[in-house]
């Protein structure tokens, strides 16, 4: 849960403060900065919770697994769909890091069962 903070909230900040800046480095053309502070307001939440519920009981750690892989499956779909309308190939390693983190999320939803 601390890695997951760590990596949403290195995407979050720069994201939130200059999104014009940031967006492009992973090609991004068409920026709106209302959408893009929207998306890093949820990337605080998510992992800021991950961060804040560390040890908390099982029971909550499952809830927040359930949450995070329903967050990150469609994640994962809505940039495939963006990549297959057209989306730069920059995209590509934000599929990934949302996959590794939904399968291990996965992994650990499982094992707790």
């Amino acid at each position: 849960f601390i890695i997951h903070f760590i990596v949403d909230y290195l995407f979050a900040i720069p994201l939130f403060i200059a999104p014009s800046w940031f967006l492009p480095l992973f090609g991004f053309t068409v920026i709106d900065p209302v959408t893009a502070r929207l998306v890093a307001a949820a990337l605080f939440a998510v992992g800021g919770i991950s961060l804040l519920s560390r040890k908390e009981p099982v029971k909550v750690y499952n809830s927040l697994l359930k949450l995070k892989i329903i967050w990150s499956g469609s994640a994962i779909l809505g940039s495939l769909l963006s990549l297959w309308q057209g989306a730069s190939a920059l995209l590509w390693p934000v599929v990934l890091i949302f996959t590794v983190f939904c399968g291990i999320w996965s992994y650990y939803f499982w094992r707790l069962r």
